[in-house]
């Protein structure tokens, strides 16, 4: 996976400088290597299934998630300050993995992504073997 600078300095001044505390902030994530699958974590809190858009065009994984608020009319609003809007994040996929076959599940507000690695990115034993013709059987007997 690579990291993009200018879609992190983009989130870092989208949380400092948005007007109103109630825009989506983030979407946290943590990535890790286990064996040869990628995992990728998101935290979507209060985001249901039907509100994640995940979508892959050649190494690029989109993620869209949308949360709403569950306000009725005549609701009397006291305090609310949880973020509801659209988070989005990017993810740029190296070469070594297989967009293909990633798969994922939304379990108690976490996106996990699962990536498996590429086929021809796994090391592969490569079998030593003899040439025939080699020039250590031509050197027999001339005189």
């Amino acid at each position: 996976m690579r990291f993009d600078p200018f879609r992190e300095f983009e989130r870092i001044m989208e949380q400092n400088f948005t007007s109103g505390a109630r825009m989506p902030r983030s979407m946290p994530m943590t990535a890790r290597r286990r064996g040869e699958r990628f995992f990728v974590e998101l935290d979507v809190p209060g985001v249901r299934m039907d509100d994640v858009d995940l979508t892959v065009e050649r190494n690029v994984v989109t993620i869209r998630a949308r949360r709403s608020g569950d306000r009725e009319e005549g609701d009397e609003v006291i305090v609310d300050e949880r973020p509801y809007g659209e988070y989005s994040r990017q993810l740029f996929l190296g070469d070594n993995l297989d967009p293909d076959g990633l798969t994922a599940e939304l379990h108690d507000g976490v996106l996990q992504l699962t990536i498996p690695v590429s086929e021809a990115s796994k090391p592969r034993q490569i079998p030593l073997g003899s040439s025939s013709g080699s020039s250590a059987s031509s050197t027999s007997g001339s005189t």
